[in-house]
């Protein structure tokens, strides 16, 4: 089974929001949004939902006039692939690579991929938002941004989990500076204002390794935490290996993991 996060650049508009879970239908698992990001992430499964999802996107958003704390390339911002179960990386790739044909030929986006690369490279999404359109270029579809949707990076990767950890002081410069203290080949960290509030927002690029609790004592080594919000969902292995007595305190809950959500919309946990 392949899940897919999508994260689209839209968190404040109600009529939008609803037409996206529309387009999503029961492949939909979960939707996070966030109108400071101006940001939702969609977790589903299969590989209609994205593309359905997609489309949706392109017809309803445009980044005319979109702003929001989050980097971003796109209104499709990104499709990234990931393997459960018995399913395989390679699967995942294939699954990339062929959403983003399908979305160059239908949607008319150009598409940059992350993920396993040809000869053996690995190419990160950090890496696609620093260099698309100057280092790198579309490695599929049109050569210039879509007039309102941009680009999408198309990845296959492991699991991560997203999650933010709020400062108890909203010193922006702390933050990205606290980010920077933290961050490593398992820890990616962005230091964001959210409003009159700052987070050390995390991708857990290795969430068995360093985890919630261990993101969550890394910064709290060099500010003073005073919450944490978890982006979607966490994996069932992942918040097994922490105290039940901390789900709380780190945002985390059994009803929250990928495994809970397959079972209780039918989908077979494989």
């Amino acid at each position: 089974m392949l899940e897919c996060v999508v994260n689209l650049s839209e968190g404040r508009s109600a009529e939008a929001l609803a037409a996206l879970d529309a387009a999503a239908g029961d492949a939909l698992l979960d939707r996070h949004t966030d109108p400071h990001h101006h940001r939702s992430v969609f977790t589903l499964v299969g590989e209609q939902g994205p593309r359905r999802l997609a489309a949706a996107a392109v017809e309803h958003l445009s980044l005319d006039q979109h702003d929001g704390v989050h980097p971003r390339i796109g209104a499709v911002d990104v499709v990234p692939f990931v393997p459960l179960g018995s399913t395989t990386l390679a699967e995942a790739t294939r699954a990339r690579d062929d959403f983003a044909r399908w979305a160059a030929e239908e949607l008319g986006l150009p598409g940059f991929l992350y993920g396993p690369m040809a000869e053996g490279r690995e190419r990160t999404l950090p890496e696609v938002r620093r260099g698309a359109w100057t280092e790198l270029l579309p490695d599929t579809g049109p050569a210039a941004p879509h007039a309102t949707a941009g680009a999408v990076a198309v990845g296959a990767r492991p699991v991560l989990v997203a999650y933010n950890l709020w400062l108890a002081e909203p010193d922006l410069a702390r933050a990205k500076a606290v980010a920077a203290m933290v961050r490593s080949e398992r820890l990616r960290t962005l230091g964001l204002a959210v409003g009159d509030r700052v987070q050390v927002s995390c991708n857990l690029v290795a969430p068995l390794e360093v985890g919630p609790a261990e993101a969550w004592d890394g910064v709290a080594e060099h500010a003073e935490v005073a919450g944490a919000e978890l982006v979607g969902l966490v994996p069932e292995a992942v918040l097994h290996a922490i105290d039940p007595s901390q789900w709380g305190r780190l945002d985390l809950a059994e009803d929250r993991t990928i495994e809970a959500r397959l079972t209780a919309r039918g989908w077979p946990r494989r």
